[in-house]
């Protein structure tokens, strides 16, 4: 089994992380919602002797997928600055949405865009795609996309990162979604273990606590449970050691 931990503040996320109780944190080190490279921290020492471990989260506008070069070109040049941003932190891999095309393109095009990404470039972390929630050009929200992918990206050293809210937005099954997937990747190397606050099937991002969310947390328990790897709470920050809590009772039961 894997470590639990939480998507902390950036300001600091030592501290972040031990008032949550987690054993294991993730960031971001640019602006989520910019095109900023990142730069080198002052507290890296810090974050690297805490002992915590460490992932870190790719900015939304990255679409490596994307047919547009305005935004496929920066988008493979912020993952690879990202990738070297979070080894400087030790981290454990760099976390990447996995993006789309737009309406009425081919869903192949942005399969094949992927594909070149790690044809150009060599990463210093794992790179984990992770699963989205929503769109009908998203390349990888159900299973039959993800296998389209994996078709195309299989064969370099990728990892993937399983978020229960976006698999229950996509209309997925928790109970087996672990054996799905693998079926599929082979591996899953992170699980971002969120509820939602919409109904399965909503194709809609919106995280929740626990307690307050529509998943039921015994599923959510047992998605991390089966993954058998590192789980990460990105859930709303005063629900979190709540949540953190919650899994480790009920992964040691």
């Amino acid at each position: 089994m894997g470590q639990i931990g939480a998507h902390v503040r950036d300001d600091d996320p030592v501290a972040a992380g031990r008032a949550v109780g987690a054993d294991i944190v993730q960031l971001f080190l640019a602006d989520p919602q910019g095109w900023k490279k990142p730069q080198p921290r002052q507290d890296a020492a810090e974050v690297i002797a805490s002992g915590l471990g460490v992932y870190a989260h790719a900015p939304y506008l990255v679409n490596v997928a994307s047919t547009n070069n305005k935004i496929r070109i920066p988008s493979r040049k912020m993952m690879t600055e990202h990738a070297a941003a979070a080894a400087a932190l030790g981290g454990r891999g760099l976390i990447v949405h996995g993006g789309h095309v737009l309406a009425g393109e081919d869903i192949a095009a942005g399969m094949t865009n992927w594909r070149k990404a790690f044809e150009r470039a060599t990463f210093p972390v794992p790179v984990l795609v992770e699963n989205t929630a929503g769109g009908e050009n998203a390349c990888a929200r159900s299973l039959e996309r993800l296998a389209m992918l994996w078709d195309a990206i299989g064969e370099f050293d990728v990892g993937f990162c399983l978020d229960t809210c976006h698999a229950w937005a996509a209309g997925l099954d928790l109970e087996t979604v672990v054996d799905d997937v693998r079926a599929i990747t082979g591996r899953i190397d992170l699980v971002h273990a969120n509820s939602s606050r919409d109904p399965a099937g909503s194709n809609r991002d919106r995280h929740a606590g626990f307690a307050s969310g529509t998943i039921p947390p015994e599923l959510i328990a047992h998605v991390v449970r089966e993954a058998g790897c590192d789980a990460l709470v990105e859930t709303p920050s005063e629900s979190q050691a709540e949540d953190i809590g919650f899994l480790r009772a009920a992964l040691a039961g």
